[in-house]
């Protein structure tokens, strides 16, 4: 039997004391892929958000549990430091600390050990050959001057580097183009093959599912989870759309 790792309870969120979901229920087991679609507006990014306790997303009823624990109230650095990764659509500009000190830094306080220099660099070179980049993105100030492809990369290769037991990717192949969605498609897949963590992949398109195992789908509408099924459910949306959804 699969092992839970996260179990949203009845979750009701508000975005500046206006209700935006609406009762959501999830269970996603480690080792498992998880789609999250549905129209703009539907709530997908809200939930992505609250599931990272952003304090603008308030949780007014429900529960969301992690390795069994529950961690409603806990801040967005506890919740990383138990293994939580989202990625954003709009990854922020940080002048003043490179790409390869955030991760460094990020990487010894998810494991509340130092890293040494040497043996951070080598794995940062393999995963970094993975997405195709040049090593000297690492020296570069984290995202400043980055395309949006550069900054959607550079957020796979944290998830490559930091392997969080539960990664929300939050509209990742947005705005790229094909090439672009196949390389990071590409590191996607390299986080699949440890099959201990876990991804909850939010998108309204597919391009970036193409090359990946999807264990189940979800159809997000007007802030309630409205349908849920395998991979086929992917398939259906594509050809029909999301309009049955919508409308019930």
């Amino acid at each position: 039997m699969a092992a839970s790792l996260l179990k949203i309870d009845q979750l009701h969120v508000n975005v500046e004391e206006k209700e935006i979901l609406h009762g959501i229920d999830l269970e996603i087991n480690k080792g498992e892929t998880h789609v999250l679609m549905g129209p703009n507006g539907a709530g997908k990014s809200t939930l992505g958000y609250a599931l990272m306790g952003n304090p603008r997303y308030e949780v007014t009823d429900g529960a969301i549990y992690f390795n069994g624990k529950d961690i409603t109230k806990e801040t967005p650095a506890e919740r990383a430091k138990d293994g939580i990764f989202l990625s954003f659509q709009n990854p922020i500009e940080v002048p003043g600390i490179t790409l390869g000190n955030f991760i460094r830094t990020a990487l010894e306080q998810r494991t509340g050990k130092r890293i040494r220099l040497w043996e951070f660099k080598k794995e940062l070179k393999k995963a970094m050959e993975v997405l195709q980049m040049d090593e000297s993105y690492a020296e570069r100030d984290l995202n400043v001057g980055f395309s949006g492809g550069e900054k959607k990369k550079a957020e796979i290769l944290q998830l490559l580097m930091l392997r969080p037991s539960l990664a929300i990717l939050d509209e990742t192949d947005s705005g790229l183009d094909v090439d672009a969605v196949r390389t990071v498609s590409r590191g996607v897949e390299e986080y699949q093959k440890d099959k201990k963590g876990a991804l909850l992949i939010i998108t309204h398109s597919t391009r970036i599912l193409e090359a990946l195992k999807v264990d189940r789908t979800h159809v997000l509408a007007d802030g309630r989870m409205v349908a849920s099924g395998d991979s086929s459910l992917v398939d259906e949306i594509n050809e029909n759309g999301f309009e049955k959804y919508t409308e019930q």
